[in-house]
């Protein structure tokens, strides 16, 4: 969204318009833009202003403001950032969230725009060139805390500053000591080392030694003796010394106040709240101990709102709070999830898909006013794995398995349940899949057993299968994949089932050719379609779709007003699925002939639009933190692959589909214990975005991550195989010879959830095709990029590489990744032979990139976008689109 406030500062011009950080200091009053050189380094004495923007593939763009305090800043500056963060929300049109930030208590997602960490330095922020505002190299002490997103202190230089709860780091001229307190974990030890490493290639230009020191250990280990020197020698550190990071309140008591025109908080009620105690005329304060909310209505003005928040600081600095208490200020309509928890009952909020709708009811009216409409183009899914592979299916029947033949493998009865498992080719080895499908009819002790056995199953089988939990209707596409052509028939098999509607007295409605059968036809090519038997009432129709209908030695075929051409080729084919020999009578809906609704019961009405089935959003990933009696989530955002900690259980949440990471050190060791977990997560829904209980879920373990997993992360497979806990593995990693001492390049995403989908945005790592001059293609990149290029190659036949030239005055320059003009030549192959599949392949490319070798104009024919607008996607929708187009 544009800047369009009249009144807005001149600073933020284009303000919100880029996905990514864009950074304002006040320096003598005024705002100063940061360049992103210097984008996380923050100064003690100096107030900044810290927009993140996402640009989310449908609706708004979504802002996050942060005015962050320095310990020593002066007093004008401070509220000067804050009145200029809430000048920028009204700039934005009041639709950001925003957060006060004070040095040393950031809240976690500040953290993460800066990973690996902040270290805040002495001095105030200067915009002037050339001036080091006084930085002398001295020996310091830092201590960090965090096992995802790290707050770094630098702590008094003395041995009565070391404690056994946290991590610290002694930074000396030529070394740097990581001391691990012993009540420490394993995974702040690792992010210590991670700190330890931005400090060696910040500070001393990758060149120093790095040690490590255990506490308790002083015997033995001249490292360790060496550390103690620097303190006088050794000395035990008391068992009581307190940490620097303060512990969370165990269960925070929460009060609402109304805040006055004139500034005065009025108490209005305390425990439990309601949404409608909050009127759009006024502003409250939400007091929750360790955080605290300003909640503005949208009908108040900016004044109040400044009242408002300059109130509610007061109060928490009266309150001896202020240091330690996280401020965030919302407006009515944004209500942060946390926020949102404080309230009993608070409304689902269900975001429409205006496109959808939009594009649904168009059709509509033009179709009804008797107009040709042509159809606009639906997403052509495609699978996210080898469709070739082999299936096997059981039918669970108590404690008994039966194994369905392969003709009848593609025939599933919606009161049973199935075990699938689908064996396809991977990366050098046969890759397995377990599906527990649940039919919407079976029975609860049916349900409980197909998880039981498919567990079992799961467990026996060689490697480390994926396992996943379906419920019928929500069904993931891959599993239609899977089966490519599907049928879901009413009533059930099992034992349980038969017993269960001879003791109720219901009639048994498993199909059978006599009766009469409604079936609904969906899907979205020949590889994915479905015949799905409903109830045989005209309520169970809907113009958007296809239907069979089976009446005595009747059969109907009933087109859909709305349903498209490629419903009606699916609607052929199916019916030569189900039984070649039928000749069926096709009906038109608004022609139907009386018996056809005789045999729906009557006439009645029915719905029209398309079922919507929603889209993967932007994922979020969470740490579960589980105990015999507690089950805690903590979002981490920005998040990358290196969050995914071996000792730790993570929730990878897609909305209409959810993973459960288990890592290899954790306590979690069955696929059913961990399927429980992801389970109760979608019980407690933790975002509030109303996410289903019957969403699928996958459990997939660390090392055996399926390509439908590490879409999301900017992966690394060598990461994935390595040995040891993680500070183990960090280690390895820091100690071996440095491959690049320049300053690690901060995480200042460009757009969404995930490395480099992140919950917020990264930058994006280069693509392939990135501009190199001419004086570095004998470079160990360059060779591999460009192994098969010919400087002085003959003419180009069919299928052969071609280069794009690149001339000064012309516009035949390649893209870069970033967009940019490139100033050299590179190779390109036709999209034919850049498929995954594709019958005369091209060897010797980086396959992680088949796209960078496209033309710049087949490129933008094949992804509706120039290169440098799709390498600024975030990582997992490049790879959707790329997997679209079997480029991936």
């Amino acid at each position: 969204m544009a800047l369009y406030a009249k009144d807005a500062d001149p600073a933020f011009q284009g303000a919100g318009t880029k996905a990514g950080l864009e950074i304002w200091c006040v320096e003598n009053c005024q705002l100063v833009p940061v360049p992103q050189s210097s984008h996380g380094k923050f100064y003690y004495g100096s107030s900044y202003i810290v927009l993140h923007t996402v640009l989310p593939k449908i609706g708004l763009p979504q802002h996050d403001i942060h005015y962050w305090l320095g310990n020593d800043t002066n007093k004008g500056d401070s509220v000067l950032a804050s009145d200029k963060a809430l000048e920028l929300d009204a700039a934005l049109g009041s639709c950001t969230v925003q957060y006060r930030e004070l040095q040393g208590q950031e809240s976690q997602k500040f953290l993460s725009y800066f990973k690996p960490c902040i270290i805040p330095v002495e001095g105030v922020y200067s915009s002037r060139q050339g001036q080091s505002n006084g930085e002398t190299y001295q020996v310091t002490l830092f201590t960090c805390k965090g096992d995802h997103a790290v707050r770094v202190k630098e702590v008094p230089f003395s041995r009565s500053s070391l404690n056994h709860n946290d991590v610290f780091i002694l930074d000396t001229a030529s070394k740097i000591f990581l001391f691990s307190g012993s009540n420490s974990s394993t995974q702040e030890r690792a992010k210590g080392l991670e700190v330890v490493q931005y400090i060696k290639e910040t500070k001393h230009g990758g060149k120093c030694e790095v040690a490590t020191v255990e506490d308790g250990k002083f015997v033995g280990d001249s490292e360790v003796g060496e550390f103690w020197s620097f303190f006088g020698g050794y000395a035990p550190i008391p068992r009581d010394s307190p940490s620097f990071f303060e512990g969370p309140s165990d269960i925070p008591s929460a009060k609402l106040f109304w805040i006055t025109l004139q500034g005065k908080l009025c108490e209005t009620g305390s425990g439990s709240f309601s949404k409608e105690m909050l009127e759009p005329d006024k502003c409250y304060m939400l007091d929750c101990d360790a955080e605290s909310f300003v909640w503005m209505g949208r009908q108040t003005l900016v004044t109040e709102r400044k009242t408002s928040i300059t109130s509610t600081e007061n109060f928490l600095r009266n309150q001896g709070r202020s240091a330690g208490t996280h401020l965030t200020l919302i407006t009515e309509g944004l209500e942060t999830a946390k926020f949102r928890s404080y309230f009993h009952n608070w409304p689902q909020k269900v975001e429409p898909k205006l496109y959808e709708e939009g594009r649904e009811k168009v059709a509509a009216i033009f179709k009804h006013q008797g107009y040709e409409v042509k159809e606009l183009p639906e997403e052509d899914l495609q699978p996210l794995i080898d469709c070739r592979g082999a299936l096997k299916v059981w039918r669970v029947d108590g404690d008994e398995l039966s194994i369905v033949p392969a003709p009848e493998q593609k025939m599933f009865f919606s009161g049973d349940c199935y075990i699938v498992q689908y064996t396809y080719p991977g990366n050098g080895r046969d890759e397995n899949l377990f599906y527990a499908w649940i039919g919407n009819e079976s029975l609860m002790e049916d349900r409980k057993d197909v998880i039981s056995h498919t567990n079992t199953i799961v467990e026996s089988t060689k490697g480390e299968p994926v396992l996943a939990q379906v419920v019928q209707d929500k069904e993931p596409d891959q599993f239609f994949f899977i089966f490519q052509t599907l049928i879901i028939f009413k009533g059930g098999k099992s034992a349980r089932y038969k017993e269960f509607i001879a003791e109720k007295g219901i009639t048994d409605e498993t199909y059978d050719k006599r009766k009469t059968a409604l079936f609904r036809i969906r899907g979205t090519s020949p590889n994915n379609m479905q015949a799905i038997q409903v109830n045989q009432v005209s309520s169970s129709l809907n113009s958007s779709y296809c239907y069979i209908l089976q009446f005595e030695a009747s059969i109907f075929t009933w087109i859909g007003s709305l349903s498209s051409s490629r419903d009606h080729d699916l609607l052929d084919r199916m019916l030569e699925l189900i039984n070649p020999t039928w000749q069926p009578i096709s009906v038109r809906e608004g022609n139907e002939p009386e018996i056809f609704w005789t045999a729906l019961g009557g006439k009645v009405e029915y719905p029209k639009g398309k079922e919507i089935k929603g889209h993967i959003e932007d994922p979020h990933l969470f740490l579960l933190n589980i105990s015999e009696d507690d089950f805690k989530v903590k979002e981490i955002y920005n998040f990358s692959q290196d969050d995914l900690t071996t000792e730790d259980v993570l929730v990878l949440d897609c909305h209409i589909e959810l993973y459960v990471w288990i890592g290899g050190h954790s306590s979690v060791k069955s696929k059913q214990q961990a399927l429980t977990f992801g389970l109760k997560f979608l019980e407690i829904d933790v975002l509030a975005e109303g996410l289903s209980l019957e969403t699928p879920v996958y459990v997939v373990t660390e090392g055996h991550e399926p390509t439908y997993f590490t879409r999301f992360f900017e992966w690394d497979s060598s990461k994935a195989n390595m040995h040891g806990n993680s500070f183990e593995r960090k280690l390895a990693k820091l100690k071996e010879k440095p491959q690049n001492l320049e300053a690690p390049i901060r995480n200042s995403w460009n757009g969404l959830r995930g490395r480099s989908p992140s919950s917020n945005g990264r930058e994006r790592s280069m693509s392939p095709a990135f501009s190199v001059s001419n004086s570095n293609m004998n470079s160990p990149i360059a060779r591999k990029l460009f192994s098969e290029s010919s400087p002085h190659g003959s003419t180009a036949s069919a299928g052969s590489p071609t280069l794009e030239t690149s001339s000064a005055s012309g516009n035949a320059g390649s893209n870069q990744a970033d967009g940019t003009e490139g100033d050299i030549n590179l190779l390109m192959y036709p999209y034919e032979r850049l498929k995954v599949f594709s019958s005369d392949p091209v060897k010797g490319i980086n396959v992680t990139k088949r796209e960078a070798y496209l033309s710049d104009a087949e490129f933008e024919a094949k992804f509706g976008m120039a290169k440098g607008n799709f390498y600024k996607l975030p990582k997992w929708k490049q790879n959707k689109l790329k997997l679209s187009l079997n480029l991936f």
